[in-house]
């Protein structure tokens, strides 16, 4: 069998395997087994071979890693939906207490609990939105 169609197989073999695990190292292989399948084409030893596939798997690391660590040193994605409002302050439009209550968020009215049971939390205050349950915010008083 001649070198260009196992090198052919290789890049195949590589290619379904990184549609497998996304791991895009194997991506990179695979590109490295296809260069090499075209030198191999043109009748270059097994030797230069094996050194095109191994530069090119280098050459094809080296210009992603950046882009990795860039990726990985990334701040976290922003928050949305009500995960979003947590930790956001708010004001108390209907007196909270541990059972019911109502406050403005962002200029939503909610359903609010003060989050400690034993506190009352009077109408006007400014409050810190703690958790969210359901449809109903967990508040506590702002220092």
């Amino acid at each position: 069998m001649d070198p260009w169609i196992v090198w052919l197989i290789l890049a195949a073999a590589l290619g379904v395997a990184e549609i497998f695990t996304l791991t895009a190292a194997l991506g990179l292989l695979s590109i490295a087994a296809l260069l090499t399948a075209g030198v191999a084409l043109v009748g270059l030893p097994p030797g230069l071979q094996l050194a095109v596939f191994v530069i090119a798997s280098a050459a094809g690391l080296a210009g992603v890693r950046p882009f990795a660590l860039r990726h990985i040193r990334q701040p976290p994605p922003r928050r949305f939906g009500v995960s979003a409002l947590i930790g956001r302050p708010a004001y108390v439009t209907r007196e909270v207490t541990g059972r019911d209550g109502r406050v403005q968020i962002g200029g939503e009215e909610w359903s609010a609990r003060a989050y400690d049971d034993s506190l009352v939390i009077p109408a006007g205050a400014k409050v810190d939105v703690i958790e969210i349950e359901g449809a109903t915010a967990l508040v506590y008083p702002r220092e």
